[in-house]
């Protein structure tokens, strides 16, 4: 509103500039008592008689005139744009704005019907408040959601809301039973100030859509959005609705700020569709459901779901969908479809949203009429089944945008939203506690401070079957092994502390025809073809190992711990994990070695098992340990203290590892 009053404002000035300077001048050059010529704008120009004094006079005069001018020129362009409310950058000292959030007019930019129209166009005598939402209101978000592909394109969908909010955020996930698991311990690692998450069973709707046939590729899932009516808290007023293949480019709070303009018996705001599916005319034959001019897009959906109950929505869209069906047969594009025919049944039911709010990627949409400029995008669609390669002219920069969410470091996402209440997060705030205690100006603090992070972990990235085993003996795979031959059984791993040594090895060659049996890996490593880890370089990591008892070895065999020892080890799930303190090059798996040894677990060597190190890129790490001096004095700094903290733990049996080289 400020804004608005401050444009206006803007206007009477620049109206009275403009009657008033031309007056003023004419009244100044009148009073001089000289004939208004054309200026001089070079001092060789042969009319520049006029004394010195005076031509100075009319130079100055002639400056100021220009920047006015300029000024006004600015001025007009200014009011004859539609006027825009400052967003939160733009927030003046005022104490109770700042404790707000402004918002565009939902009459900015290209889609919006009522803009066309000129309505509310902004030229009003009055300054008409502006709807804001509350710094501490909570911005509720609904996402189905399952499966494991789902499950990757939700996390940066939710990076990107994230990294725009500035509200406090209540995600509503219906999942299948893959994508809870993955989410819930994604949420719960992850540990993000002012972060709510619920989780809904998918299987329990299933009944309750499954008698729609659906030709689209979401399968039964797509049809899910229709009930959640039914399937959210019954006392949740309005929700934000999204598909998984979303990217947000603004704060999501400036979208929670339309609810305030729905009028009359409007429950569905929604960006008009923007390819010709409904009109239509993509193909001869083309029967599509029916929809109200283009249709609409349902991958971002604005629900008003107090309202929507008391119409009895339920109702509503079931017999939509069982009367379009006897001639449609099926649904084409899932719950769009019977969003649509509800729509053009009940057109009073939509408040058409513009659409930057929804600019959809897939082939032959009118997306790009949707912005002058890429920065006017709000949110970004990827709703083809190609993604990201689909065609538009400035694909690159929405490719770029997703895949900066896609990499981004969601740790960094672990900010604090000050001035709203949260509830307290006892594992978080254990963890500040914790970080807060180290010593900042300490040269190795990089390092001491990875000891404590809680890194957010991302369970079955891809896709993955998994039955426990009856008898205990099931085993999880870390790396790539040869796991046809389950000594795991034989040596008796439930019950006993053991460590099975998988000998490693490693070719020079960026292409090898992998050795399918212990003779082909022998012949190679006689050939030159294969050799043993790190023998040219580090032939202590992995002496022990014993390579020459190998090549004959028909049975496991048993071997002794030796300084800065680092095999390759399977062991039981309870076993000891690494030292969080040494992270990036140096020392994990030495001293992971170590701990297991002083646990008095023993080292088997697997006689018919192997590993095949392939070339590869120097790491980011190992380069900073070759290159950093700095870094190399905190890891031997490190090494000290851990074998410090084995003396103490273990005693006198930990005198053997407080002799190990610390050049290692």
């Amino acid at each position: 509103m400020l804004g608005m009053c401050r444009g206006r404002r803007k206007f009477v000035a620049a109206s009275l500039a403009l009657i008033f300077i031309p007056a003023l001048t004419w009244l100044y050059l009148s009073s001089a008592n000289f004939t208004v010529k054309p200026l001089p704008l070079s001092p060789l120009d042969p009319q520049s008689s006029v004394l010195i004094g005076a031509a100075a006079e009319h130079q100055d005069l002639e400056l100021q005139l220009r920047d006015v001018e300029e000024h006004n020129h600015v001025l007009r362009r200014e009011i004859s744009l539609p006027p825009r409310v400052p967003t939160h950058s733009s927030h003046h000292s005022n104490s109770r704005q700042g404790n707000q959030l402004h918002t565009h007019s939902t009459e900015e930019g290209t889609g919006d019907s009522e803009a066309k129209k000129g309505v509310a166009s902004g030229n009003s005598s009055d300054c008409v408040p502006q709807p804001v939402v509350n710094k501490c209101e909570t911005i509720h978000i609904a996402i189905v959601c399952a499966g494991y592909n789902a499950s990757r394109d939700v996390v940066t969908l939710v990076k990107s809301v994230l990294f725009h909010r500035r509200n406090p955020l209540h995600f509503h996930f219906i999942t299948d039973s893959i994508a809870r698991k993955i989410l819930a311990d994604l949420f719960h690692t992850w540990m993000v100030p002012a972060v709510h998450v619920n989780f809904y069973d998918a299987d329990e709707l299933k009944s309750e859509v499954s008698w729609i046939p659906n030709k689209h590729y979401s399968g039964i899932y797509g049809l899910m959005k229709l009930v959640l009516t039914k399937t959210l808290p019954s006392d949740l007023q309005k929700v934000i609705v999204l598909d998984t293949d979303i990217t947000f480019a603004t704060d999501i709070a400036e979208l929670w700020v339309v609810f305030h303009k729905f009028k009359g018996q409007q429950v569905l705001g929604l960006v008009e569709n923007q390819s010709d599916w409904y009109l239509g005319n993509l193909w001869k034959n083309h029967r599509p459901w029916p929809a109200l001019g283009r249709g609409f897009n349902t991958g971002v959906i604005l629900l008003l779901l107090d309202r929507l109950r008391k119409l009895k929505w339920e109702q509503m869209w079931r017999l939509t969908a069982e009367r379009e069906l006897m001639s449609m047969l099926s649904t084409s594009l899932a719950d769009q479809d019977i969003f649509n025919a509800v729509i053009k049944q009940n057109p009073f039911l939509v408040h058409q949203l513009p659409c930057f709010w929804n600019v959809q990627l897939s082939d032959h949409t009118r997306s790009e009429k949707c912005y002058k400029d890429v920065s006017d995008l709000k949110v970004i669609h990827w709703n083809s089944p190609k993604k990201l390669r689909v065609k538009n002219k400035h694909v690159e920069f929405f490719r770029n945008l997703y895949l900066t969410f896609l990499e981004y470091d969601g740790n960094l996402l672990r900010r604090e939203l000050f001035g709203c209440p949260s509830e307290t997060d006892h594992n978080s705030e254990n963890l500040q506690k914790t970080l807060s205690e180290l010593d900042e100006d300490d040269p190795c603090y990089e390092f001491r401070r990875e000891r404590f992070t809680v890194h957010r972990t991302h369970v079955y990235f891809l896709h993955y079957e998994y039955e426990p085993a009856l008898d205990n003996t099931d085993v999880t795979l870390v790396a790539q092994l040869s796991m046809d031959r389950k000594s795991v059984v034989q040596l008796d791993m439930g019950n006993t502390k053991k460590a099975l040594v998988v000998p490693a090895f490693e070719t020079l060659r960026y292409r090898l025809s992998f050795p399918k049996s212990k003779a082909e890996l022998l012949s190679q490593l006689d050939m030159g073809t294969l050799f043993t880890f790190r023998y040219h370089v580090w032939t202590k990591g992995h002496a022990p190992t014993d390579f020459a008892k190998w090549r004959t070895a028909t049975t496991p065999y048993r071997v002794q711990w030796e300084a800065d020892f680092e095999p390759y080890v399977m062991v039981r799930r309870e076993s000891p994990e690494y030292d969080r303190r040494f992270v990036g090059f140096g020392w994990n798996k030495v001293a992971h070695i170590m701990e297991l040894d002083a646990q008095e677990y023993e080292f088997v060597v697997l006689p018919n098992a192997y590993m095949i190190h392939m070339p590869h890129a120097p790491s980011f790490d190992i380069t900073k340990f070759r290159s950093n001096k700095q870094y190399r004095a905190c890891l031997k700094t490190l090494k000290e203290e851990f074998q410090q903290n084995m003396s103490r733990r273990y005693g006198f049996a930990a005198l053997k590892y407080m002799t190990v080289d610390n050049n290692s």
